[in-house]
């Protein structure tokens, strides 16, 4: 196929997990489509590199079309996600997505072929992305050229060089929102310890900016103190991150007198942070750590915000220790006005540089001036750590009294 050919039949798919952006970034190439190539096929692949495995995908037709604005309106999937890896074949053939001496990879990209797609849009983080290179290569080595946009999809923010992913903006704002109800909590009995645990395996940036945003939040109320209601008591006493050195007898000794003065004490936990001296010790204990298909740690079965609340509550004298994750509630909502706006002019770029037929992954390139381009692929990694250096989170921890070290870089 030349590279010159008129564009077809074009297809999109999501994968990994959520983020509030995948809903509207679906509806913005559709419409941007309709726009510049009405009479192109689209087609979605359900469930990500599991439908596109098996051969399961939806033609994007008129009455889909004509309702496509509502997208905006909702969080999730409406094509669905999955966490597929296509190099780990020993998975797919354990899950029945591939047979025996198959090779995953060449498998989807002959689906490609069969299915006759000229432009291939993956909505996704790092392994999603570089995985539809791979597709890609494989299938210009094989005479058929793909090709391939991916738009950044990762609530961690954590996408080498681009400078903001899409949906992260709102988890920050959600992940506040849930903060707003959840510290409410520290009232229901004497010095109460509340840990709200955020999502970040590698990167702490989301957990800072939640904080940030309900820290503006907090600024913004009024109190009476005559009874009780005081901005003390409603306030962020610590954040803890994945790139900050947490000395636990330090900062227990911190949060104990906040405690004693305050009568309960509230932190914001990246659920990455810690994560490698929790393993160590399970580890060292003879227990077996979970590993996903990708070969990370599943955060779920070693519970950080656990952890770290046993770590403090005898420390700081706590008399009763409340755990809550915000992130399934953040990661699952709709996009708000300002995710919608970076939304749109990523997918109209993406679109455009199909047309162009030119591959690449859309974003503000740290590297180049922060311009807005599509990105080799050959540069897009994953793990990009929060630099806990900028201005506005110095003046948070400043804010709050709490210590500013940086922890040594983690290898992942």
């Amino acid at each position: 196929m030349s590279q010159n050919a008129p564009i077809r039949r074009i297809a999109l798919l999501t994968a990994g997990g959520f983020a509030p952006c995948l809903s509207a970034a679906v509806a913005g190439l559709v419409r941007r489509y309709g726009e510049v190539l009405p009479d192109a096929e689209i087609i979605a692949y359900q469930y990500g590199y599991h439908g596109l495995l098996t051969g399961n995908y939806v033609v994007v037709d008129e009455q889909a079309r004509a309702a496509i604005d509502v997208l905006d309106e909702f969080g999730g999937s409406p094509i669905g996600n999955s966490r597929v890896k296509l190099t780990n074949a020993k998975d797919l053939v354990s899950r029945g997505l591939v047979e025996e001496g198959q090779d995953p990879l060449a498998v989807a990209a002959q689906r490609l072929r069969t299915d006759g797609v000229d432009v291939l849009h993956t909505i996704g983080g790092d392994d999603t992305n570089t995985t539809a290179a791979d597709l890609a290569g494989y299938l210009e080595q094989n005479d058929y050229h793909l090709t391939v946009v991916g738009l950044p999809k990762t609530i961690d923010n954590d996408i080498v060089p681009i400078r903001q992913s899409l949906g992260a903006m709102t988890a920050a704002s959600e992940a506040s929102r849930f903060a707003q109800n959840i510290i409410g909590e520290h009232r229901v009995n004497p010095r109460m310890l509340i840990v709200h645990e955020v999502m970040g395996r590698h990167c702490g940036w989301l957990t800072a900016a939640a904080a940030r945003d309900y820290r503006s939040w907090w600024s913004e109320r009024s109190w009476n103190p005559g009874l009780g209601l005081t901005k003390e008591r409603w306030d962020v006493h610590a954040v803890l991150l994945p790139e900050l050195k947490v000395d636990l007898q330090a900062e227990a000794a911190r949060l104990r007198s906040i405690m004693d003065e305050v009568g309960n004490v509230n932190i914001f936990l990246s659920e990455g942070a810690g994560v490698p001296e929790i393993v160590a010790e399970l580890e060292a204990a003879g227990e077996e750590v979970k590993r996903d298909p990708f070969g990370h740690v599943m955060l779920d079965t070693i519970n950080p915000g656990a952890w770290f609340a046993k770590q403090f509550a005898d420390l700081i004298g706590a008399e009763k220790v409340m755990v809550q994750k915000s992130g399934y509630f953040s990661r699952s909502a709709p996009a708000n006005a300002a995710d919608l706006e970076l939304i749109r002019s990523m997918t109209d770029l993406a679109v455009d540089t199909a047309l162009a037929g030119e591959s690449g992954v859309i974003g503000h390139d740290e590297e180049n001036d922060d311009r807005l381009s599509a990105i080799s692929f050959t540069r897009i990694a994953g793990g990009k750590a929060f630099d806990v250096t900028v201005d506005w989170f110095g003046e948070l921890l400043a804010s709050i009294g709490q210590p500013l070290v940086a922890a040594e870089p983690a290898a992942h």
